[in-house]
């Protein structure tokens, strides 16, 4: 969101208890965060789970995570669940969409958000936010996959990377995550980010 865009709208919602989200941002704290939907269109995708966990300096704070199951949407079929495995009996026990984004909104404030493709997740949230409270989200993001890519550039220009996060996460020496886990991709993505502005980087193998 641009300077213009976010002015406007700190004085569109003055005095409501959504302001604070348009004002600058002045902590040292990201969330990490990833979504489970039910397409790999951001722009009809249905949000199925939401992850989120803490980040402070060089540490992430799991103790200070989020992780919400709403209930199945009307487009969850045999080809989404097949990714992320979550059926309709899985998620009968979900909360509504307008608890599930009240709830995120709580967590996340107007911190930074990290993440692995986090324009495809907050493309989905900003839709979904736009249609609950009239705003998308405010906040500044942070995608992983581009931290990396600088840091290997300037070791390495012009050479062609694999920017997956399985590869990432290998030759920084992290533990692979078990995709298409909200949680799981959320701390992967956490981990990189705290690797990449707080660690080395490994030597660069070629296989």
């Amino acid at each position: 969101m641009n300077s213009l865009r976010r002015w406007w709208y700190l004085h569109k919602f003055a005095n409501s208890p959504y302001q604070f989200l348009f004002e600058r941002y002045q902590g040292d704290e990201l969330v990490s965060l990833d979504c489970e939907t039910t397409s790999l269109d951001p722009h009809s995708a249905e949000l199925v789970t939401i992850a989120a966990t803490q980040i402070k300096a060089n540490r992430i704070i799991t103790s200070q995570s989020l992780r919400l199951t709403l209930q199945a949407p009307g487009s969850l079929n045999a080809d989404s669940i097949a990714i992320h495995g979550l059926r309709h009996q899985d998620l009968s026990e979900g909360v509504d969409e307008q608890q599930a984004l009240l709830y995120l909104l709580s967590f996340i404030g107007n911190r930074p958000l990290v993440g692995y493709y986090i324009r495809y997740d907050k493309t989905i949230l900003d839709r979904y936010f736009r249609r609950l409270l009239g705003f998308p989200l405010p906040n500044k993001t942070v995608e992983v996959s581009h931290l990396y890519h600088e840091r290997l550039e300037r070791l390495l220009p012009n050479a062609c990377y694999d920017l997956s996060l399985e590869a990432i996460s290998r030759h920084l020496e992290l533990p692979e995550p078990q995709r298409h886990d909200a949680m799981q991709d959320a701390i992967a993505a956490a981990l990189i980010y705290v690797r990449l502005k707080h660690g080395d980087i490994p030597p660069l193998r070629c296989a």
